[in-house]
């Protein structure tokens, strides 16, 4: 494993001047380790009066800002324009990035390269059909770059054409076995359909390459976790811990993992969780109810013992036709499972009492909760407590998640944070 500068054997302030797949492979390298990335810096530092090379090494560091000040004083080349659009790119300036990217290419830069660049800059800045047209350019690339297809299959992605990005993803890697990002977002795609064999299989594959890709690591930490497979989720934390000490995802995930580890797990408890689903799921059709109850609730879109906790007794009464000889039967069955009208309701209304109702409000509390771009960990942790929306999660208090199975205090911050962006939060108790 890398853990030097001098174990790199590329010499970004060499004498002769590095090729573009030389400097892909550093950028890789330095990102391998905090180590290396702490030796690097301290290389530019001392580099500084070579403004090309230190301006491209400072966008390997992410210090975006601080390159593009040395890139536009250094001589117009495709290298300066090439990184000087990347960094762009991370600052969000993505037209004056796409410009850049259109300079490289009057210094002679690849074409495939500059159209991949240009289409990845207007896919991130959301203009996805224009991102579509400039990767089209490169349509000649076809079953030929891996790079076209993973971008191709970002692309599709992000227009919802998921079968068509994975398949990309796939030719990507039948191109380049090796292909860490088209491994990583074929995995991701298919944990998110629930297929977790194939999800694992992709992301030890990524696994076995080195420099490893880190999120590549926590994502199958958390598979493994969800299959109480403690020790192999503790050992792939611990190799994102062992490059990246300070890592603070991977810090938390550690002791949420040992504390899987020693969990009680209420079977009963669960059983009785797995019950209660099961109840709200049963159609309405199941009971015994008069023609006129029955042909109410239809009109009124309720299928299912779920939907009648998701309306209250001033709303079945205000329906043309709904009586009280009705609203008895109704309340007769719901009786027997010991529920009432409007349960639901009064949870999600503890929760989003103290908010202001807007239309912008409405409109955040109906968002499905996997719309909230949260982990694989938290996102699974919500499916299991059967949140579906905002509005849901928020009648949550910390203690319901916490003892959700697996989830832990890294999972509970992540969504605490998210909810704080919305200026929403958890239920407390009073």
């Amino acid at each position: 494993m890398v853990s030097t500068l001098e174990d790199f054997g590329i010499d970004l302030f060499g004498s002769e001047a590095l090729s573009l797949g030389e400097l892909r492979k550093l950028d890789t390298l330095i990102n391998c380790s905090e180590k290396c990335k702490i030796d690097f810096a301290e290389h530019i530092e001392a580099n500084k009066r070579k403004k090309l090379q230190a301006g491209i090494g400072l966008v390997m560091l992410g210090k975006n800002a601080e390159a593009v000040k040395l890139l536009e004083k250094a001589k117009d080349c495709k290298e300066k324009y090439l990184y000087m659009g990347t960094a762009l790119r991370n600052l969000r300036q993505y037209d004056e990035s796409v410009a850049s990217f259109d300079n490289a290419a009057k210094e002679k830069a690849d074409s495939l390269l500059v159209g991949i660049e240009k289409a990845e800059t207007l896919r991130v800045a959301g203009k996805i059909k224009e991102a579509a047209k400039a990767l089209k350019g490169c349509g000649n690339f076809e079953k030929v770059s891996a790079e076209y297809h993973f971008e191709l299959g970002r692309i599709c992605d992000s227009q919802g054409e998921y079968e068509k990005a994975m398949n990309n993803y796939k030719m990507a890697i039948e191109l380049d076995a090796g292909h860490q990002k088209a491994l990583f977002h074929l995995a991701y795609s298919c944990d998110l359909r629930g297929d977790d064999e194939a999800a694992m299989d992709y992301y030890k594959q990524i696994k076995s390459n080195n420099p490893v890709y880190v999120n590549a690591l926590l994502n199958l930490a958390v598979l493994y976790e969800d299959k109480n497979q403690y020790d192999k989720a503790s050992k792939c934390v611990d190799m994102v811990l062992f490059s990246h000490p300070n890592h603070q995802k991977a810090l938390l995930f550690s002791k949420d993992v040992e504390s899987s580890k020693f969990m009680i797990y209420d079977e009963e408890k669960e059983k009785m969780r797995t019950r209660h689903h099961q109840t709200l799921e049963i159609p309405i059709s199941d009971f015994e109810l008069s023609v006129r109850s029955r042909n109410c609730l239809k009109k009124m879109n309720i299928y299912t013992i779920g939907d009648l906790l998701n309306i209250s007794e001033a709303e079945l009464l205000s329906y043309k036709n709904f009586g009280e000889t009705s609203l008895t039967e109704i309340k007769q069955i719901l009786d027997q499972k010991s529920l009432t009208l409007g349960m639901s309701l009064e949870e999600k209304g503890a929760a989003a009492a103290d908010i202001e109702i807007t239309g912008e409000n409405q409109e955040l509390l109906n968002m499905p909760c996997q719309e909230m771009e949260l982990s694989v960990r938290a996102r699974r942790c919500l499916q299991r407590l059967g949140c579906k929306n905002i509005a849901e999660l928020i009648s949550k208090t910390e203690a319901e998640l916490l003892g959700c199975k697996n989830f832990g205090v890294t999972s509970l911050n992540e969504i605490k944070d998210r909810l704080t962006s919305y200026g929403l939060s958890l239920r407390t108790l009073e």
